[in-house]
């Protein structure tokens, strides 16, 4: 298993530390609701560098992009970013990811840590016809995220650069605690808003400690893993390998917005049709009506106690205090406030559909 360059200090404060997308990382630090919370009201900072970075460079690079990217790269203003996932030519997903636009001829794309290899390997075969200059930086780059409505007061005190002047998805590089060329991204997988930071692994340490003072005041804590997934829970976001993955219809789960096969994408044309003639099954939110948790596997059934869809991810939602999930529904039963059932432990338990976000 790989390692952060923060992994010591995560052991010296006491993380909790498990496997995830090949590396060993911070599960949870103290109590998974309270960071969950500090998050939502304050300001929470995470380490996740086990994600990977691609550069793709050159007078190329767009051309490559717009084919083996969804949405429309030729959309991106320098200093910006895009949501995106690779359609894999099969009706499925290889992964998602975030572009940012560098320069005009620079991108860098932000992938999952699970399949950083995958994605390296499909990129680099998409490429024979576009000879874009490629680089997989993934093992150099270290990447904080420092999110909640505190996160961007609590850092302005680290970069001269200004903060609340950065839009939404939007990026600019400056000096941040003291190091040039920081990357800093109003990007981030929580719906608290905050910032994402890039910079080189030897300055991991540093500047987790300058964004730990920096934010002492406001009530920063570190954040794990698990907090993480709740937090996206609560918005609706995907996770590669529960909601999304490589048989799943990225239309059926709900990311038409960012599918435009006008712009020349790998299954463009299957992609044009779903958009234009609808899928049999929609990606929802389930919210139980009475206590327990929505687990990923467990079946969703109508009144009728007839197998209606399947339960992708679930967990208790600490703004909520209510069992909250994600899951494929059938699409007759797609709709806010149906009625529906899951089935724990041999009980029909009552639930409803939500349109994320839950919050």
């Amino acid at each position: 298993m790989k390692k952060t360059a923060l992994y010591d200090t995560h052991l010296q404060l006491g993380a909790k530390i498990a496997p995830f997308g090949g590396y060993e990382m911070p599960i949870q630090y103290s109590n998974i609701s309270k960071e969950h919370m500090a998050v939502r009201q304050q300001l929470g900072v995470f380490d996740v560098s086990h994600m990977g970075e691609f550069y793709v460079k050159g007078p190329a690079a767009l051309s490559l992009l717009q084919k083996i990217c969804s949405n429309d790269i030729s959309k991106i203003e320098v200093g910006k970013a895009q949501y995106n996932y690779f359609p894999n030519g099969r009706g499925g997903i290889v992964d998602d990811l975030i572009v940012y636009r560098l320069e005009s001829e620079n991108y860098m794309l932000v992938v999952n840590a699970s399949n950083i290899e995958k994605d390296w390997d499909w990129v680099v075969s998409q490429n024979q016809d576009f000879h874009a200059v490629l680089e997989n930086r993934s093992e150099a780059i270290a990447l904080l995220a420092i999110q909640g409505p505190q996160a961007l007061a609590a850092m302005q005190a680290l970069t001269p650069t200004d903060l609340s002047a950065l839009p939404f998805y939007a990026h600019t590089t400056a000096s941040f605690a003291g190091v040039e060329d920081v990357l800093i991204a109003t990007t981030g997988y929580t719906g608290a808003g905050g910032i994402e930071i890039y910079f080189p692994n030897d300055q991991a340490i540093h500047i987790w400690n300058a964004v730990l003072e920096a934010g002492a005041s406001q009530g920063i804590v570190p954040v794990g893993l698990a907090a993480r997934d709740t937090l996206r829970l609560e918005m609706g976001y995907c996770l590669y390998g529960n909601e999304i993955d490589d048989t799943t219809s990225p239309i059926a789960a709900g990311l038409g917005w960012v599918t435009r096969p006008e712009a020349g994408c790998i299954d463009a044309e299957n992609l044009k049709l779903q958009k234009q003639q609808g899928v049999t099954q929609k990606l929802m939110g389930i919210q139980l009506k009475e206590r327990g948790i929505p687990r990923t596997g467990y079946e969703i059934f109508n009144t009728k106690e007839e197998k209606i869809g399947r339960i992708t991810s679930g967990t208790q939602s600490p703004v909520l205090n209510k069992g909250i999930g994600l899951g494929y529904l059938d699409k007759a039963y797609a709709n806010p406030q149906e009625q529906v059932f899951l089935k724990i432990r041999d009980k029909f338990c009552e639930a409803k559909v939500i349109k994320p976000p839950f919050i």
